[in-house]
């Protein structure tokens, strides 16, 4: 199937009565992965927008989209960090301000936020996964999210490949295995 007819299917496949439902999952989380091929990263980013407003206005479901990339800049403003992550950068380099992301927003700053945000959400969808590489990896969101996120769909949109067991960003960097969700598309 193209890029484009997976994109379509999201629609389809989340309105589905089975899957609002949990049905058919056994007693396994009901979280999906959507890999695709990177080099559509723009097209993924407008089509999810559209579907999840399609799915908001034709269904009536309540639908969060956790965006990590947007959160953490979000972080960052409201702490007035933007200027010192750039000057940390220009004088210490990369991996000094990697160090200091990591230290000042973990994962379980992430997990809270989604956390506090759902409890009356029907669906979640997380992006932004590529976007915030290096400085929060999906198969640490997802481990901690199995926690705190019970019986509600999670979708992950993720630029690279899922096998049903290894994630692969932009299809080059492995990341530790991860079998708890399901493809979205088969």
């Amino acid at each position: 199937m193209t890029i484009q007819e997976n994109l379509n299917k999201i629609q389809e496949i989340i309105s589905d009565k089975k899957f609002l439902n949990n049905k058919g999952l056994g007693n396994e989380i009901s979280f999906y992965i959507f890999d695709y091929d990177p080099k559509y990263e723009i097209l993924v980013r407008k089509q999810i927008e559209k579907t999840i407003e399609n799915l908001k206005e034709r269904h009536g479901l309540k639908i969060k989209e956790f965006n990590l990339y947007k959160m953490l800049i979000k972080m960052l403003k409201d702490e007035d960090l933007i200027e010192v992550i750039k000057e940390m950068e220009i004088k210490e380099g990369s991996q000094e301000v990697l160090n200091a992301i990591k230290t000042f927003a973990p994962p379980e700053t992430f997990i809270e936020q989604i956390k506090n945000e759902s409890s009356d959400i029907d669906i979640i969808f997380i992006t932004g996964v590529g976007q915030i590489y290096p400085f929060i990896r999906s198969h640490t969101i997802l481990n901690k999210l199995h926690s705190v996120i019970e019986n509600k769909p999670l979708i992950l949109i993720y630029p690279g490949r899922y096998d049903g067991q290894k994630l692969i960003l932009f299809n080059k960097f492995k990341d530790d295995n991860y079998y708890r969700a399901f493809p979205l598309i088969d």
